[in-house]
């Protein structure tokens, strides 16, 4: 859900991009209580206390709990793990409506600091007194019983987005990498939860959640993966909803090869938007004076960069440092400050620069040139986020297992999204994963009409067609909000005032939006935001995507 870092850590994509998907035909979708059995009848209710330490350190009103959970729900009176929640309570307790559930996205995005970082990122105080918000890490990630695949900081796997494959043999290369992944990931689950990280149990968690605080139903704001992970629940649990909102979607309730893949239209519908931003500072940043230019000179520049890397980034992570600065328009001068710093690395004006602090250095990434990771290295500070990541995706859906399909596929989405179609295509470790132990979640139209789906027209990440599917699968349950933007994520995320007024007016009142709705283009955009609103707006975003 969600990849916002577009300096050297940005590389290590987590990939919040919840990330398009279709619609895949699974088991006839049934009552959950009637599929598996429940965890034991009477719930624990959570200890509410300090947070611990580094989470959300500039909110001290921020509480924490640990609520038990089955590891394996087919067996409930069996082996336990703990859920850490937060608890950010309504300041007009009388006036309290009920718990709104959040989910920053990933998979594998820690939640705890979220109902803090939403407030200071501009969340309504009417939906923040209406609600008491409720943060968690879901299973496996950060103090939920995190996973581990071993990851060192001199591994070459060095983002869950796949590099971009310039031709079939890279493909090759990059199958002998993700192949070792999924060993390791398999050597070094100790304790036996890898099998059991997947949407659908996280789904079953927050039912477990809303039983431990004693609620009837619960609301839900999902971004990006988080979307999918709400669209699961609101099938799963479909009469224990309240309000959901599902911003971002990939169109369904897992994050399959086919939402990876629409990372390749996604950056070809974002990208003019940053061509238009280029072009008109061309003075000031020299990428091309016309939008068609920058274009022409990003292929040029990738290509040039193939062939003589520059600080050890080569033509694939200059793709993957461009696609992760179309998230949001604030990352606009930065990503064109890198590109220019590529392009003109040769140059003495830009050497002097990058030398005194003016332009940024773009440096190696640990492993991007490197073997295996090795026992004498660091371990990745990005271990968990890149094991959960891979455990939920490669849990959730059956991967295709031949190489072939994945040359095939690279050599097609090379010519029909030449900007980045060769990396969603490429080969990623759930090629080598072991079969799910279930199918995905379907979508299905039984139930309230309480599904509020938003959805940016030109999203990088999930592009639009995302709502449109996910809007089809609830039926009438549903109503698509469609804002002209290309920000990865709407509500609060993003500015849109009409999509902000809609959301908002639906949480705090109820009122759904009669049919589908169209939002136009923002006047607004975070590179006018003042300097302070850009400094925390970008701290925010920055950690929710690590």
């Amino acid at each position: 859900m969600r990849c916002r870092r577009v300096a050297r850590a940005g590389l290590a994509l987590v990939v919040t991009a919840g990330l398009g998907g279709t619609l895949i035909t699974a088991a006839p979708a049934i009552a959950e209580e009637t599929r598996i059995p429940h965890a034991a009848a009477e719930p624990v209710k959570p200890a509410w206390g300090k947070c611990p330490t580094g989470v959300a350190p500039g909110a001290p009103q921020l509480q924490c709990a640990k609520v038990p959970v089955p590891l394996d729900y087919s067996k409930p009176d069996g082996r336990k793990i703990e859920i850490l929640i937060s608890r950010l309570a309504s300041p007009k307790p009388a006036g309290r409506r009920g718990v709104l559930l959040l989910n920053p996205g990933g998979p594998g995005g820690s939640g705890v600091a979220q109902p803090a970082e939403l407030v200071a990122l501009g969340l309504p105080a009417t939906v923040s007194a209406a609600y008491d918000l409720i943060g968690m890490d879901p299973r496996g990630v950060g103090h939920s019983s995190p996973v581990s695949c071993g990851f060192r900081a001199d591994d070459e796997y060095a983002a869950n987005i796949p590099p971009y494959a310039e031709n079939s043999a890279a493909v090759v290369r990059q199958a002998k990498i993700v192949q070792r992944v999924a060993a390791q990931c398999a050597a070094n689950d100790k304790q036996g939860l890898l099998p059991h990280i997947s949407t659908a149990n996280t789904a079953r968690d927050m039912d477990q959640i809303r039983i431990a605080l004693g609620e009837q139903k619960i609301s839900f704001f999902g971004a990006s993966y988080g979307s999918a992970l709400g669209s699961a629940y609101a099938s799963m649990f479909r009469e224990r909803t309240d309000r959901i909102v599902l911003d971002s979607n990939p169109g369904t309730t897992s994050l399959d090869r086919a939402a990876v893949r629409r990372f390749g239209p996604g950056m070809e519908q974002r990208f003019p938007d940053f061509a238009k931003f280029a072009a008109a500072r061309h003075a000031g940043y020299g990428l091309g004076r016309t939008p068609a230019e920058v274009r022409r000179n990003f292929f040029a520049l990738a290509e040039q960069l193939d062939r003589k890397p520059v600080d050890g980034i080569d033509g694939a992570t200059f793709r993957l440092y461009v696609f992760a600065g179309l998230y949001g328009d604030s990352r606009f001068p930065l990503t064109a400050q890198i590109w220019q710093s590529l392009a003109g690395s040769d140059d003495a004006a830009v050497q002097r620069q990058r030398a005194d602090g003016r332009m940024p250095a773009v440096r190696a990434l640990p492993g991007l040139s490197a073997g295996p990771g090795t026992a004498g290295a660091a371990p990745s500070p990005y271990d968990n986020a890149f094991s959960s990541f891979l455990a939920v995706t490669c849990n959730d859906t059956a991967w295709p297992t031949d190489v072939a399909t994945y040359q095939r596929d690279v050599a097609r989405d090379r010519k029909r999204f030449p900007m980045f179609g060769a990396a969603g295509a490429n080969i990623s470790p759930c090629a080598y994963w072991p079969r799910p132990a279930e199918p995905p979640v379907r979508i299905t139209k039984d139930g309230p009409a309480n599904v509020l789906i938003l959805q940016n027209l030109r999203d990088p990440a999930t592009p639009h067609l995302g709502g449109v599917l996910l809007r089809k699968a609830f039926g009438h349950r549903a109503r698509l909000v469609s804002v002209d933007a290309g920000e990865h994520g709407v509500y609060v995320y993003d500015d849109n005032p009409c999509a902000l007024n809609l959301t908002t007016t639906y949480l705090v009142d109820g009122t759904l939006p009669r049919r589908d709705t169209f939002c136009s283009a923002s006047t607004l955009s975070g590179l006018n935001l003042d300097a302070a609103a850009q400094r925390t707006r970008a701290a925010v975003l920055d950690r929710l995507d690590r």
